[in-house]
């Protein structure tokens, strides 16, 4: 009968702490899941350009093989019209430029082809208004009888 009981107890004892493990792997399974939601966020609301590079360059390949195109990669470099790679200039910046090159003020299509010729940028209408928006409510530009022009010194 004494090694029943200790069969017992030794049951027991085994059960009590499997059921220790089993709390605790539940418990370290939440703060997993916890920490997987976590980085998730930083992923996406951090600047992290090396997170966001492999999917642009899979999506980019994906197109490419739709088309039958060939696969331009991240890191080369847009070229102008006599092939020569263009400066990298900014879309605000260019526009800004575009602005001052039509001193008599410039509608957004005049200015669409500007950046077209003088930068090689190929600007869709909704990026440049909204650039061009930017620029206005920073003071920058005016926009009257929807032509733009810098503003007037005072």
């Amino acid at each position: 009968m004494a090694m029943l009981d200790q069969i017992a107890q030794q049951k027991q004892r085994i059960s009590e702490r499997l059921t220790l493990v089993d709390a605790e792997r539940a418990k370290l399974s939440v703060q997993l899941d916890e920490l997987d939601v976590a980085e998730r966020a930083l992923k996406r609301f951090s600047g992290n350009d090396a997170a966001r590079e492999k999917p642009r360059k899979e999506r980019v390949a994906k197109a490419a093989k739709v088309t039958g195109a060939k696969p331009e990669t991240a890191d080369a470099k847009p070229k102008t019209a006599l092939g020569h790679e263009a400066k990298s200039t900014s879309l605000g910046d260019a526009t800004l430029k575009a602005v001052q090159a039509h001193t008599t003020g410039a509608s957004t299509d005049q200015l669409r082809k500007y950046l077209s010729r003088k930068f090689g940028l190929t600007v869709r209408p909704n990026h440049l208004g909204s650039a061009l928006q930017r620029h206005r409510r920073a003071g920058r530009l005016e926009n009257r009888d929807q032509r733009w022009y810098m503003p007037a010194l005072a």
